[in-house]
């Protein structure tokens, strides 16, 4: 056997194998195709074979001749067919018989050169040309599949997904979004490794799935996956087959799964749309869920609709004012008679087209993607601007709370920001009060006690809002660096109907006052809640019990009314 030529590279030769047992065909075709490519070479099909596992990253062409000893052209072609690793690399054959064609290429030959060789231009631009659109399909093949799974990527998957329902127009259809909970988690404790294997096994679930079900799937992102696969009415049976494979592939029983699911897709629509239909489904899944699946229906289209249009209105709606500061009063119950001593800023809409809206719609919509921040700093700024108002009105300070969201305590300039918008405004930080909920403390605990020290030095207080809404520890509150805490109005509800809810709030008041922090009960309704409190020693109250809260002008007839009964100036 001849040896093979060396790879003097410019730019980069491909390489290319010549398979006949006829030594002078070996080397006729070698001179012809070794002007362009570097070129080895084999007497037969086994000799070749061994050749293209050595070389199968590498190798770019085989020129085959059919009739040969020990392995022939056809055997050769069956073992390449057989294995994906081999069957990428085009095959040219070579032969006098022109009755071997029809069967060359149905066993997987890409093109075929009659013998002799009479014609090395035409040999040489056949090659070029097979060499040139096979490394083109590569690449597409490689941006079409991803590589961990070899399942397609999420942009040729909608692409499928429309080649599907062109050749099925009448099957119906449901597109299913498969997610990872808490994915990171799963590379951070086991190592990536263990990931990679995690994703990879719940890929091969999938393949055998769609393959039963005449549908496709995809990787949509580092830890979810999209299935297009004919309606099924038991979502429950087929999330349980994939978490079985993923417990016996890994071993491991611990990795939760969530699936969303959009039956009977509207085909009118473009399968992003229909994905990001199931993916909206699959995202109502909380932490602690019992249920791994939920489906998309009517409902829920209705309520993305409107969450899609708060979202896209919200800019215009702060650039246009429909967005209102309401006040709600803190009343100060230590004395005989409640004292007004503070308001909480409260934001409210005006949609042009919903009417009022609550927060509890946009709050925690806006939470979610971020846009909160603009949100409260507009709250921030009017807030400031309406106590300075009030001070040169009446002469007094009222001091006010607004809204500090977790967001917000990871900006770098918050400090910076709260700072300037007192002193321009003329406020002192004393009387410019910012309520953190208790859950945005259990997040990154040591990052929210650096940010609250800074500021609590600068003189602002701190209340923590909404304890006792998520998981709330006592010990949080000697932990903390607090003034004063608020008790959720959750909390506060059933005070005056449960002995047992009436003496949790007694234990968290008596602990507080023991560490010296004030308490404020938010949500008080109504005359019996709020003897019981004033008799286990909260210090203030708010809520409908005293005022829901009000626009700026209502509210400064609450201050009027406090300057008339004690006309002292200075601080309320």
């Amino acid at each position: 056997m001849e040896e093979e030529t060396s790879f003097s590279k410019v730019g980069i030769r491909r390489l290319v194998l010549i398979v006949d047992d006829e030594h002078v065909n070996r080397r006729i075709l070698g001179r012809i195709i070794e002007k362009e490519y570097d070129v080895i070479y084999a007497e037969n099909g086994q000799e070749a074979y061994e050749q293209i596992k050595k070389r199968e990253n590498t190798l770019s062409m085989i020129l085959l001749d059919l009739i040969m000893p020990v392995m022939d052209g056809y055997q050769l072609m069956a073992l390449l067919r057989e294995d994906p690793k081999y069957s990428k690399i085009p095959v040219i054959v070579l032969t006098a018989e022109r009755t071997a064609e029809a069967k060359s290429l149905q066993i997987g030959a890409s093109d075929f050169i009659p013998k002799p060789y009479d014609m090395p231009e035409v040999i040489l631009a056949r090659v070029k040309r097979l060499i040139e659109l096979a490394e083109d399909k590569t690449i597409i093949s490689a941006i079409e599949t991803d590589a961990l799974t070899g399942l397609y990527t999420k942009e040729f998957f909608c692409q499928h997904a429309i080649i599907h329902d062109n050749y099925y127009p009448d099957m119906p259809m449901d597109a299913v979004v498969l997610n990872v909970n808490r994915f990171h988690l799963i590379n951070e404790l086991y190592g990536r490794l263990f990931g990679d294997k995690v994703i990879s096994t719940i890929a091969d679930q999938l393949k055998s799935i769609v393959s039963e079900t005449d549908g496709i799937a995809g990787r949509a992102g580092s830890d979810s996956f999209f299935i297009y696969i004919r309606h099924n009415s038991d979502y429950s049976v087929l999330l349980d087959r994939i978490v079985n494979g993923l417990i016996n592939g890994t071993g491991n029983s611990s990795i939760n799964l969530r699936m969303g699911v959009y039956q009977n897709v509207d085909k009118n629509t473009d399968p992003e749309h229909r994905f990001d239909r199931a993916q909206f489904a699959c995202n109502t899944i909380r932490s602690g869920y019992t249920n791994g699946f939920v489906l998309y229906d009517d409902t829920m289209y209705k309520r993305e609709l409107y969450s899609n249009k708060l979202i896209d209105d919200m800019h215009v709606g702060v650039e246009n004012r429909q967005f209102k500061v309401y006040y709600q009063p803190k009343f100060d119950i230590i004395g005989d008679k409640p004292v007004l001593r503070s308001a909480e800023a409260l934001i409210r809409w005006d949609h042009p087209e919903y009417g009022m809206v609550p927060p509890g719609s946009f709050v925690p919509l806006f939470e979610e993607n971020g846009l909160v921040q603009k949100l409260d700093r507009f709250v921030w700024e009017e807030a400031a601007a309406q106590a300075k108002r009030w001070k040169e009105k009446f002469g007094v300070t009222i001091p006010v709370s607004v809204n500090v969201s977790r967001l917000d305590i990871y900006d770098p300039e918050l400090e910076k920001r709260l700072l300037s918008l007192v002193e321009r405004n003329g406020i002192d930080p004393t009387d410019y009060v910012l309520e953190i909920t208790e859950s945005a403390y259990t997040d990154n605990s040591e990052q929210i006690i650096d940010t609250v020290n800074k500021l609590r030095a600068h003189g602002f207080r701190i209340e923590m809002d909404d304890f006792g809404a998520g998981y709330s520890s006592l010990n949080m509150v000697a932990a903390l660096p607090i003034d004063a805490l608020k008790l959720d109005t959750q909390l506060i509800r059933k005070i005056d109907e449960s002995e047992k809810e009436l003496r949790m709030v007694q234990l968290i008041i008596d602990i507080a006052g023991f560490m010296k922090i004030s308490v404020i009960a938010e949500g008080v309704e109504n005359e019996k809640q709020y003897q019981l409190l004033k008799e286990a020693g909260c210090s203030i109250i708010q809520g409908f019990y005293f005022s829901k809260p009000v626009l700026p002008e209502e509210f400064e007839r609450l201050i009027e009314e406090k300057i008339r009964k004690t006309p002292e100036r200075g601080t309320l």
